[in-house]
Parts: C-alpha cells; structure tokens; sequence
C-alpha cells in the first residue's frame, strides 16, 4: 500500500473511532441521535441530543479536504449558544490533520457529559 492509500485508510479509521465514541455517548435524560455524514470533501462524526426543553445539543468533529490541506474542526452548541469552538486548523499532510482530528475528537467527547449536566441543571435552576 502506497503511502497515500495508507493515509486516507487511517482517516477512515479514525472517522470511525469518532463516530463509535459518539455512538457511546449517553444520558438517561436526553434523547440521542448520531450525526454522521462522509461527503467527497468533508466528513463529519458527532450526536446531537435533544434536551427536555426541546433545544437540540450538537457534538462534533469535521475534516475537510480543501486544495491541497485538511481542514479539521471541532464544535459543541445548543441551538445558538457556543459552547465550545476548537480553532480551525488547516494542515498540509495526512498525518498531522490525523493527529489533530483525533485530538479533537477526544477534547469534545470529554467535555460532552459536562456540558449536558451543566444544561439539564440550567432547566432545573
């Protein structure tokens, strides 16, 4: 496998160790929904809850390609609140973008239960 192949085969990985930890997130009193989505120039994993007050929670982390770098992003947002905004980083190699990507993704899976106690305790204040 050349050098490239083996690089997009560790994106993919990676998109699917992203997806599968969001597919992990849980909280008895929300409902859950994965968002993914794999389009030609951008990917994206993430779960998006819907809190008792009907106001829907985004968690994700995007990877685009755009000319010759990766893209990658990371965000948290209930309705039109930023909760979390990672700086968008625009990396020329395969590698760094992977590395930042699954950094990412395990800054907003870690701060994930936080924010959803921190919103549910909102409702009930």
């Amino acid at each position: 496998m050349d050098s490239e192949s083996r690089a997009a085969a560790d994106l993919l990985l990676a998109l699917c160790r992203a997806a599968e930890g969001f597919a992990g997130l849980r909280h008895p009193l929300v409902r859950r929904e994965p968002l993914s989505r794999l389009d030609p120039d951008r990917a994206m994993a993430g779960a998006e809850f819907v809190l008792p007050d009907g106001r829907v929670v985004r968690f994700a982390v995007t990877l685009a390609v755009t000319g010759e770098s990766f893209q990658v992003g990371g965000e948290v947002f209930a309705e039109e609140r930023v909760l979390l905004d990672l700086p968008s980083r625009s990396l020329p190699e395969a590698a760094q973008a992977l590395a930042v990507f699954e950094e990412y993704t395990q800054e907003v899976l870690s701060r994930a239960p936080w924010f959803l106690e921190e919103l549910i305790e909102e409702l009930s204040a």
